[in-house]
């Protein structure tokens, strides 16, 4: 969706106060009595404080769940909550990455936003998106919700739209599943009831004969304790619907939960009957084993009903402890999945084969600690927002990879074997911000509300041209504007500039064979599947792929195939398609919603064709004009110290020049010259703006006016006469 002009450009931030280390823990009334804001953690997003600039708008927030006193029917389910405590003014940044000093505004009553919280303690929002956008209204401008808007979103359709999903899409079982886990914790203390209970469940259903202790000798033993996740794996086991059904509601019928048990548990995953259990047997358990997957599952429940990094922190710590149990490993992703379905996605083997193939996640999942997963979640969690995406929550996922899989049937899991990967989607942190704003401070001199407009338009249509005279500064802008779209300057692996000319191909840009030192030929990828690549890890970020000259080479042969998936509304897995050089037989390639293409084209270069309308179709273009102006004459006193009298004179007489050459039949207004030959570079020191004129005149204008007028030297000669007259 086209960004609102009426939004500002730049960075809004939404910052937590609450410290667990505190006295108090939440820390809100200090921070607004004192004007301050601080960051709580020592060794963690100092970066990101230091980015904060004077006149940035931040807000107080609070985040949690909630499934009564709603302004609308949430239907059983959790909805996350965003809590505005106070607004306020960054008005001071000392730099050191602790504090800020803020001009804050206390809210009388707190305000509740829902659904689109964010994941972070810090979480800098920009309008780039009318998720965001509606935020910051919110948030600033004291504009209400559209919460029907939210609730009908494909991120949170399936829970709360107005219409209903198909029966199987209703994902009903969640409820049931997350009122067991969080009566399940109150039995944390109370262990040997569940035990007590566990042997009568087992008289009643030989099922459960599998939960039997063995001793050093393999001798059977009766079990003396019990982990959360083996409770709930009682029922998540190959067995019949009926069958899990009953064990679940004897489960239910202690805990008192009230949701009844499903009677369907199609695209839940299932444990390995001959690996159910979630800890080794006594003759090789460690004595705190079963503690620790205690406290992964209480710190799971606790993340997943706030998004305050200390919860996450504490959820990844204990994550890692526990996968490294004897036997656990990624089968503990199963298990929080199981406890919270909406928060938590799981690696079981289906589900893995999901992420890889269709969605384009290859990362070592073996391998993953608690940051890896989590990070995991975030990037999962972030591209559900995009309507395009192909599922939009981690029930949908689970469902999708139990139907993707020899169509139908079980959602087992079966054994594995180590895998090794190396991608790693490490998300990058905010760096200094870049805006529209800046963009006119560097020497631009097009008026911001433009610029806005052009971003906009880059936004939805995803790829954009800048067209123009040459020296319109063409190449200048396209980079700034990437820069303000992606939000900094300094994150460098989010921009990649290439060049085209005659001879580029498919091969150089995309994917082709080239000789290895080893002298055999290896299938080597081009510069767009590098950010296809880096966009699908980190999505949260815009990754920007600068192509200058664009029209120099043959864009319909360089894209090839992408050609198709680089159009707006192909930016899905599901549109992925196969490469006309692929790796294996299964791979296939779509382009992600987060890389933008930009591309500069010379309207004055007379040996190119008119552009393939294919190609042409699927940009939109932004035609740049010579601007020698108030704003160019303001920069050029200010920046280079240039005498009023010279810039008029100058600007005059180029402006009768550009003229001169549109009107002429042989040339035209795309032959104009551009601002950037009668604008010296911002760090070049000009002493005698006479004379470095004078010298931009021999050296570039009068070789092109030479050019333009090859067959009349004297009405070149005339124009230069024309152009430099008074100046020397």
């Amino acid at each position: 969706m086209m960004a609102d002009a009426s939004v500002p450009e730049g960075q809004y931030w939404f910052v937590g106060s609450y410290y667990s280390d505190r006295d108090p823990q939440d820390q809100t009334d200090r921070f607004v009595t004192e004007g301050i804001w601080e960051n709580g953690f020592e060794d963690r997003y100092l970066e990101t404080v230091k980015s904060m600039k004077v006149g940035d708008q931040i807000a107080i927030k609070s985040t949690y769940v909630r499934k009564d006193g709603l302004p609308f029917d949430p239907r059983g389910h959790a909805v996350p909550v965003l809590s505005i405590k106070a607004i306020g003014v960054v008005t001071a940044n000392p730099g050191d990455g602790r504090r800020v000093e803020v001009d804050w505004t206390r809210l009388k009553k707190p305000r509740e936003w829902y659904f689109y919280t964010g994941r972070h303690t810090i979480w800098k929002v920009t309008p780039s998106h009318w998720m965001r956008e509606a935020l910051i209204r919110f948030a600033f401008w004291k504009e209400p919700q559209d919460v029907d808007r939210f609730r009908n979103d494909p991120a949170w359709a399936k829970r709360f739209a107005d219409a209903d999903p198909k029966p199987e899409q209703r994902f009903e079982w969640t409820a049931f599943y997350e009122e067991m886990a969080t009566a399940l914790l109150a039995y944390r203390t109370r262990r040997p009831e569940l035990l007590g209970h566990l042997r009568d469940m087992q008289d009643r259903h030989e099922e459960l004969g599998f939960l039997v202790d063995r001793d050093r000798r393999d001798n059977p033993m009766p079990l003396r304790d019990i982990c959360p996740f083996t409770v709930m794996g009682t029922f998540n086991r190959g067995a019949t619907p009926e069958k899990r059904t009953e064990i679940a509601t004897g489960w239910a019928e202690l805990l008192g939960v009230r949701t009844p048990a499903p009677t369907s548990f199609d695209g839940i995953p299932l444990l390995n009957n001959q690996n159910s259990w979630f800890f080794p047997t006594a003759a090789t358990r460690h004595k705190d084993d079963i503690d620790t997957l205690w406290d992964v599952f209480e710190c799971a429940l606790a993340a997943a009903d706030s998004s305050e990094d200390h919860e996450r922190l504490r959820f990844a710590d204990a994550y890692s402890r526990a996968r490294d149990i004897y036997r656990v490993g990624t089968k503990l992703t199963m298990g929080l999945f199981w406890i919270r379905p909406w928060n938590f996605v799981p690696l079981d083997g289906r589900s893995r084969q999901y992420l890889k193939t269709e969605l384009m996640l290859d990362q070592d999942f073996f391998a993953a600690d608690g940051i890896a997963y989590v990070q995991l979640l975030d990037t999962l969690a972030s591209k559900f927002e995009d309507p395009q995406f192909a599922v939009h929550s981690f029930p949908e996922l689970s469902w999708t990879a139990y139907l993707e899989r020899d169509g139908r049937g079980a959602h087992a899991e079966a054994a594995e074997a180590p895998e090794v990967e190396d991608d790693d989607p490490t998300p990058i942190s905010p760096q200094a911000s870049y805006t529209v704003h800046d963009i006119v401070t560097d020497g631009c001199f097009i008026p911001e509300p433009a610029l806005n407009s052009y971003l906009a338009r880059w936004r939805s249509k995803k790829n954009l041209i800048l067209q123009g005279p040459p020296g319109t500064g063409k190449t200048w802008l396209a980079r700034r504007l990437a820069y303000a779209l992606i939000g900094t300057k300094d994150n460098k692996s989010a921009l990649r500039a290439t060049q085209f000319h005659p001879n580029s191909s498919y091969e150089d840009f995309v994917r082709g064979w080239r000789p290895g030192s080893d002298g055999k030929l290896t299938l080597v990828d081009g510069p767009f599947l590098e950010m296809v690549e880096r966009a699908n890890a980190n999505p949260d970020v815009p990754h920007v792929m600068l192509i200058e000259e664009i029209n120099r080479g043959n864009p319909v042969q360089v894209f090839g195939e992408l050609l198709t998936l680089i159009e707006a509304g192909k930016r899905s897995p599901r549109e992925s398609l196969q490469l006309a050089y692929p790796r294996s037989g299964s791979e296939s390639v779509h382009v992600p919603s987060n890389l933008y293409i930009i591309g500069t084209m010379n309207l004055a270069d007379r040996s190119l064709a008119i552009m393939d309308l294919a190609f042409r179709r699927r940009f939109a273009f932004v035609s740049l004009e010579p601007n020698v102006n108030d704003a160019w004459q303001a920069w050029m006193s200010n920046r280079h110290n240039v005498p009023p009298e010279h810039l008029e004179l100058v600007r005059t007489r180029f402006q009768a020049l550009n003229e001169r050459i549109a009107e002429d039949p042989a040339l035209g207004g795309e032959f104009r010259l551009g601002h950037s030959f009668v604008t010296p570079p911002a760090e070049e020191r000009v002493t005698s703006f006479p004379d470095w004129f004078r010298g931009v005149v021999d050296t570039e204008i009068v070789p092109t006016l030479e050019e333009y007028w090859f067959d009349d030297p004297a009405k070149a000669a005339a124009a230069t006469e024309a152009l430099t007259e008074g100046l020397v």
